[in-house]
């Protein structure tokens, strides 16, 4: 919706084109001019598939071609401990968060490079920064999202290719059909502080237009934890061991995961 109202021309890609016709009603009802396509693919597909999504891409607006692709998509499974995730569960988070993404991107990087220019923006999270205990397999899809874009960021800067990763906190996304994501379920953790996906929007469109590498996006602690990690490692490290088993309690208990209480309250239940 925001980048219609700044005149960009839209393609609209997920599962669901029901959903995908709804958002593009909107979004025209909203701003008449507005250019908008609907392209619905599913990212967990095989190659060839995701190819014949490129091409047809590609193809619209007059073969204009891809200027920004935007790396929404996310699988998250429910909060759990490590050791009590399955095979299955690993499957779907990497076949989304990581395999899915790349495979996208090495198939459209070559028709950004023949333009010189194309800007990927990934949406990953904090969890790909910091240790998040309780959400073990979604930081490690996280954390090889953020390793990925910043070697391909590295090796392809100097031929037009640039690259923003976005790490947002808690998100208050709205709860919609078919939704996945245990951010989106938030009425359990309603003491939560979350910002607001409308403000997260604002800032990703801000950070990828000025050229920003890698943006935070999250009120605290969230945030607070993220840069003492980040620069205090020793201590951030420490700081998440004294929080896990009691953030795994919590989210067992459908609690708050983000609280300040989980470092300075009690210690784990039995």
């Amino acid at each position: 919706m925001q980048f219609a109202s700044l005149g960009a021309k839209l393609i609209l890609s997920a599962r669901n084109k029901e959903e995908l016709e709804r958002v593009k009603r909107n979004i025209i009802s909203k701003h008449p001019d507005s250019k908008v396509e609907v392209l619905p693919m599913d990212l967990s597909s095989d190659e060839e598939s995701l190819k014949e999504v490129v091409h047809s891409a590609e193809s619209l607006f007059s073969s204009a071609g891809i200027d920004y692709m935007m790396h929404n998509a996310a699988f998250e499974r429910p909060k759990r401990g490590a050791l009590e995730e399955t095979e299955e569960g690993l499957k779907a988070t990497f076949h989304v968060n990581v395999f899915g993404t790349i495979t996208l991107t090495r198939l459209l990087a070559p028709f950004m490079l023949d333009r010189g220019m194309g800007h990927f923006v990934v949406m990953s999270s904090a969890a790909g920064k910091v240790p998040t205990p309780g959400q073990a397999l979604y930081s490690a899809s996280k954390h090889a999202l953020n390793g990925y874009f910043a070697s391909l960021r590295s090796e392809l800067c100097t031929k037009g290719i640039k690259v923003t990763v976005v790490c947002p906190g808690p998100i208050e996304t709205p709860v919609s059909s078919g939704a996945t994501s245990s951010s989106q379920r938030h009425s359990s953790e309603s003491n939560e502080k979350r910002v607001s996906v409308e403000r997260c929007a604002e800032l990703t469109i801000i950070a990828a237009t000025h050229g920003l590498k890698e943006a935070w996006i999250s009120y605290q602690p969230v945030l607070a934890v993220m840069y003492v990690v980040q620069y205090m490692p020793t201590i951030g490290c420490w700081l998440m061991d004294k929080v896990g088993a009691k953030r795994v309690d919590a989210a067992a208990k459908k609690g708050n995961a983000y609280s300040w209480n989980l470092l300075f309250g009690g210690k784990k239940s039995a």
